[in-house]
């Protein structure tokens, strides 16, 4: 079996407020399971919850893969209470640093005086490992991993995910330009089961934000039709969309795409 439920679906900064209920307010936190292993996608505020949940559940090990290390993506990992236990075992992965390592990211941003907590208080065993967006591995058996390269501010990856037949792609914090379908992402989405993109923007917003690294849920439209993808999942939602605007937004893309959904806190997709 392949599974997605999505644990924090903003993008920027965290957004809790009586607008922001139904979509739900954390940033990007995504679970696959895969068979029987764990994967985790980015580490925003959502992981939080996403931690207990895995606690609750008596799991102690999987993956953790990073698009990038933007804090709306790895802010959450400070509280990632799995992290703290001993005789709990979680691979941290990224490809987008052309220089350093993603251990020395996550341990920069757990440092005083902006956190109390160091790295070295984290108990489970953490491997670290960095690639090069564009290679592929296998994270477990039968648990295959694709990669790509992203357009976007000190870079960033996009992940497909492939299990038993099924796959599921990744592709958020990435900027198209118009009329120019990004050849990176349709090689990677091309016949995916499910692709979760990068929606932050309308077409019309987009004219004011380029260069701050996002797409459109137009783009992911175009994209998923031109890759044959059979199921669009909206991501990385604006904080200045509230609840009724993304319900519009919504409505929008399924006239277009019927199969269009908008990721929500707690949807679980499964394949």
């Amino acid at each position: 079996m392949l599974a997605l439920r999505f644990w924090g679906v903003r993008g920027s900064i965290a957004c809790p407020s009586p607008e922001h209920v139904r979509y739900g307010g954390n940033t990007s936190s995504l679970e696959i399971m895969a068979g029987g292993h764990v994967v985790l996608l980015d580490a925003g505020t959502g992981i939080r919850l996403l931690g207990h949940s895995l606690l609750e559940r008596g799991i102690t090990k999987g993956s953790l893969l990073l698009t990038h290390s933007h804090w709306d993506h790895i802010n959450g990992f400070p509280f990632f209470a799995p992290g703290f236990k001993q005789g709990h075992d979680y691979k941290v992965m990224a490809g987008h640093l052309e220089s350093g390592s993603i251990r020395d990211v996550l341990a920069g941003q757990m440092t005083q005086p902006t956190f109390p907590v160091p790295l070295e208080a984290m108990k489970a065993n953490l491997e670290f490992s960095d690639f090069k967006a564009g290679d592929s591995f296998e994270l477990a058996p039968g648990v295959r991993v694709r990669t790509a390269p992203l357009n976007h501010p000190n870079n960033a990856t996009g992940y497909r995910i492939e299990h038993a037949g099924r796959s599921i792609c990744y592709v958020t914090d990435t900027e198209h330009i118009p009329g120019k379908p990004d050849q990176n992402v349709l090689g990677l989405i091309e016949g995916a089961d499910v692709v979760v993109y990068d929606s932050t923007y309308t077409d019309e917003e987009f004219e004011t934000k380029v260069g701050w690294g996002h797409s459109t849920w137009q783009e992911a439209v175009r994209l998923c039709n031109a890759a044959n993808v059979k199921k669009l999942c909206l991501f990385h939602h604006d904080p200045e969309h509230t609840d009724d605007i993304m319900d519009a937004i919504g409505a929008e893309a399924r006239a277009l795409r019927p199969d269009t959904l908008v990721a929500q806190e707690g949807l679980l997709i499964e394949l």
